[in-house]
């Protein structure tokens, strides 16, 4: 499962729910990966045409720029406080610039984007991402069905996203085998290495019978 869960974390770092991705290498951001937050939250819509900070930001993300993108999307917020788009990306642009880390910051900007519009999905998706990196696969599982849940049945990122949480799934269920397979062979184990005798309910009295006392 380790190759897959890997697979997994590459793809999650990926963020494109509508678009083909390919593993990296966690905690390396570079422009690739501004180019890469703002098609992912593109991706799940967003204003037609974009604000002008939003446009701004974009960019400075698409340049790396992470802590700039956060100082111009302040500027959105305090323009509209009810602007989700503009709390995800400056959410997006804090853990970025934290090198893929979550800050108070950013986890205090993802909620103010969940609180402005409880049907975006984006939020959850992302805030999953975060989760595939920690390697906490149930929750990442956990946000990513809310997102879905979130999703209008003829939403072009829709079938994308059935895939990862279908794919998370694959991974939890292929873990658990693991580690139960790990536990039977351990218990093999010891039961090949006990001296004869020992085992529970193994030990006989003098003639030969079970010692009940």
């Amino acid at each position: 499962a380790t190759a897959m869960l890997l697979g997994l974390a590459g793809y999650a770092l990926q963020a494109k729910p509508a678009l083909p991705a390919a593993p990296k290498q966690a905690q390396v951001l570079d422009r690739s990966d501004g180019e890469n937050l703002v098609v992912a939250r593109k991706s799940f819509g967003g204003k037609d045409p974009p604000g002008r900070f939003q446009i701004i930001a974009d960019g400075l993300t698409r340049q790396g720029q992470f802590g700039n993108a956060a100082g111009i999307l302040r500027g959105a917020v305090r323009d509209d406080p009810k602007d989700a788009e503009a709390w995800l990306a400056m959410a997006n642009a804090l853990v970025a610039h934290a090198e893929g880390n979550p800050t108070p910051a950013s986890d205090y900007a993802y909620a103010r984007s969940e609180s402005a519009d409880p049907d975006y999905a984006a939020p959850p998706f992302f805030m999953g991402v975060m989760k595939v990196r920690d390697g906490d696969l149930r929750a990442a599982h956990a946000l990513w069905q809310k997102s879905l849940e979130r999703t209008p049945p003829e939403a072009p990122w829709r079938p994308e996203l059935m895939r990862r949480v279908a794919t998370i799934e694959a991974v939890m269920a292929q873990i658990e085998a693991e580690q139960k397979a790990m536990l039977q062979r351990n218990e093999d184990g010891a039961k090949r290495a006990a001296p004869p005798g020992t085992m529970p309910g193994s030990e006989a009295n003098g003639s030969g019978g079970v010692n009940s006392r």
